[in-house]
């Protein structure tokens, strides 16, 4: 008989959608992506406004329907009874960029394991000091760039290691929304998380996190350790009028001492796939000395790539990676393989995935800040300080002033 999978129980910090999509993917079957040897379990809501927030979170994402998975799930009006709860082993962050170092502190404080949503920090400091806060009390920490873990990504990273399009000299990634609006607006109002400083709105920290990825999971990550070099970085941003935030942003990464550069490009005004039938060509190009991989977008989500061979008949090798789909609930977005590897870590005992480590959340973190600085980007001190507050209102649920 086979062993019972390893099942871990989690928090959910906060009741937005990507909270609901990521607890939709937490709820279904593994069976259906043939996982079996880890399980996860929902063992707790939490919004900081009213506990019948988090009640309705759970008719959202369709808990009733979703037993053991999300059997007897208590929901809390407040995050501070979430990370106090003794039945959950791990905390999903999965509020606005502006309040992860508040949140995520607060869940590490508490003694729990944390899996946060990408833009990890505001600001490098701060992601250095959830790092350091992580490692001082032995508890698990990962950034949630959910593409990372998609079974297309890691078969790419294992392709360009092991030669396929030769060394690998540059790479080029989009991700970008169309929302150019009259008169120069964008179709967002003032107050949205996109565009909203006080939320760290931008396209950078939203979007562009994902085409750093690509630039930073093929140039950096597969750097030997013994030879990593962070990356020399230019941008060129463009303001949002009305806001201050960043509306498009453009960040070239050079890596002198591997040969190899990388130019991760950003937008509100613009869309990556024009027409939305991905006629506009690849959203990612990893150029090889020998040859060339050429992602679909959206780069966040990819769901084929090519290979191009150099010096070929112009064959093109077209793989698709469909994102299996659990038959009973009919969810399945993509983020569950991130959960796996959290429980997988859980339990082989790893305070940090191997895949996206705690040094190299840093060293983006360090990239982004960097090319905010270049275009004068400010955000408000109450969310860039590194200074942990239990009492403040990122923590709290109350009016940011």
């Amino acid at each position: 008989m086979a062993p019972e999978p390893f099942t871990i129980r989690w928090g959910i910090m906060a009741t937005g959608g990507i909270a609901q999509t990521f607890t939709k993917d937490l709820l279904t079957n593994p069976v259906s992506r043939d996982v079996h040897d880890v399980a996860h379990r929902l063992a707790a809501v939490a919004s900081s406004s009213s506990k019948a927030s988090a009640e309705a979170f759970l008719e959202k994402v369709g808990a009733a329907t979703a037993t053991p998975a999300a059997k007897g799930v208590r929901t809390y009006g407040s995050y501070r009874e979430l990370v106090a709860d003794p039945d959950v082993d791990i905390i999903y962050v999965a509020t606005p960029h502006s309040h992860h170092f508040q949140n995520a502190m607060l869940a590490l404080m508490a003694g729990k394991h944390v899996l946060c949503e990408k833009a990890f920090t505001v600001t490098a400091a701060q992601a250095r000091r959830l790092v350091a806060t992580a490692r001082a009390k032995s508890l698990f920490l990962m950034e949630a760039v959910w593409t990372r873990y998609f079974p297309l990504s890691v078969k790419i990273r294992e392709m360009v290691q092991s030669g396929v399009i030769g060394p690998v000299y540059r790479v080029i990634a989009d991700n970008s929304f169309g929302n150019d609006g009259p008169d120069g607006t964008l179709t967002f109002p003032d107050e949205n998380r996109m565009v909203n400083l006080d939320l760290a709105g931008g396209a950078l920290l939203d979007l562009g996190i994902y085409s750093l990825t690509w630039l930073f999971q093929i140039l950096y990550h597969l750097q030997p350790e013994a030879e990593k070099e962070s990356p020399r970085v230019v941008a060129a941003v463009n303001k949002y009028e009305r806001t201050g935030a960043d509306e498009s942003t453009t960040v070239v990464l050079q890596f002198p001492r591997h040969r190899s550069q990388g130019i991760a490009t950003t937008s509100l005004r613009i869309a990556t796939d024009a027409d939305g039938r991905k006629s506009t060509g690849a959203a990612i190009r990893i150029q090889g000395a020998r040859g060339e991989i050429m992602v679909d977008p959206p780069a966040f989500k990819p769901l084929r790539y090519r290979v191009v061979r150099g010096g070929g008949d112009g064959e093109v090798e077209v793989v698709d990676c469909p994102i299996p789909t659990d038959p009973e609930r009919g969810f399945g977005h993509g983020m569950f393989w991130e959960a796996d590897e959290c429980a997988r870590c859980l339990r082989d005992g790893r305070k940090e995935s191997s895949t996206l480590p705690l040094d190299e959340s840093i060293v983006i973190m360090e990239v982004m800040e960097e090319a905010l600085r270049q275009g004068d980007v400010k955000y408000p001190d109450v969310i860039t300080t590194d200074v942990y507050d239990p009492e403040s209102p990122l923590n709290t649920g109350a009016p940011v002033r």
